[in-house]
């Protein structure tokens, strides 16, 4: 399954992607449980199924069933007709892995650790796919980092899970591109400031469920500034890979349903290119992900206040 959230009435809905449509969940819940019952009222926003998203699941199921042959224009509408917003808009906490892929660190001149680095991102800088990256006006140092992102479905609750047991907390996954003004990452240790810039958080397009990713750590990632290819890799060198990635997290804090966890980036970033390249007025950025989808956005300058 793949999930979207979308603007209608400047409110944001839960949707399902079935071939070029998006299918209403709300809607097409309370439509289909009318003649079955065991198909649960699922919420208008993404975030409140996650909230349920264990019990909700199998009624999402039957919904995208059905939705395949739907044609009621209440229930769906064209992908092309709407507005695509980050798939969750707000979820209860996004960590973010550097340095997860040798050859990145490599390029940056920094040591490979020995467990995964985390850092926060806020979801106030979350961009849809599609729209602007904004350029701060404090710096010109605006770089890209294309990334696998993990969707958490169920909750450790004060439980530290193992490896083994790790992808059974793995909802789906999405795309993220950590966009960071690297002279305010590395003008002190700590990279909270320099990857939490307004505006710099590209995400999605859709959720893609689990079961559609036969193997997480084996999908390419290319990132591409105005159809130049970038960054090119194989999600199979990451150095800590998606069990190790969780069972650390967990050590410290639960995962919850709609957590987002983006893996890191591989190498191919602008600021150790000669001459640097940095994201500037007019460029367009692009991160694709084979059976995850494609992010793309402009970039702008930021208007100053």
């Amino acid at each position: 399954m793949r999930l979207v959230s979308y603007g209608e009435a400047g409110k944001a809905r839960f949707g399902l992607v079935v071939g070029t449509n998006v299918v209403d969940v709300a809607r097409a819940s309370e439509a289909y449980r009318a003649d079955d019952g065991s198909i649960e009222l699922i919420s208008p926003r993404i975030e409140y199924f996650f909230d349920e998203c264990t019990s909700q699941t199998p009624s999402l199921k039957k919904i995208a069933e059905r939705a395949a042959k739907e044609t009621n224009t209440s229930l769906v509408k064209p992908l092309s007709e709407v507005k695509i917003l980050p798939p969750i808009a707000r979820p209860p906490k996004s960590i973010c892995v550097a340095r997860n892929y040798a050859e990145h660190a490599k390029e940056a001149g920094l040591e490979i650790s020995p467990i995964p680095i985390l850092f926060p991102r806020f979801s106030a800088t979350f961009v849809a796919d599609g729209d602007p990256v904004l350029v701060p006006t404090v710096s010109d140092n605006l770089d890209w980092e294309g990334e696998l992102a993990i969707v958490i479905g169920k909750p450790t609750n004060g439980k530290r899970i193992t490896k083994a047991e790790a992808m059974d907390y793995v909802f789906g996954y999405t795309i993220f591109n950590d966009v960071t003004v690297r002279d305010y990452q590395f003008r002190v240790t700590q990279y909270t400031a320099g990857k939490n810039f307004r505006a710099t958080g590209p995400i999605g397009p859709a959720i893609v469920t689990a079961d559609e990713v036969p193997d997480p750590h084996n999908l390419d990632i290319r990132t591409t500034l105005n159809g130049e290819v970038m960054q090119f890799a194989n999600t199979s060198t990451m150095i800590y890979d998606i069990p190790t990635i969780l069972e650390n997290i967990a050590e410290f804090i639960d995962l919850e349903p709609g957590d987002i966890i983006p893996t890191g980036t591989p190498a191919g970033v602008g600021f150790k290119r000669k001459p640097p390249i940095f994201l500037k007025d007019g460029d367009t950025i692009t991160i694709e992900i084979p059976g995850i989808g494609t992010l793309s956005n402009p970039v702008k300058n930021e208007v100053a206040s």
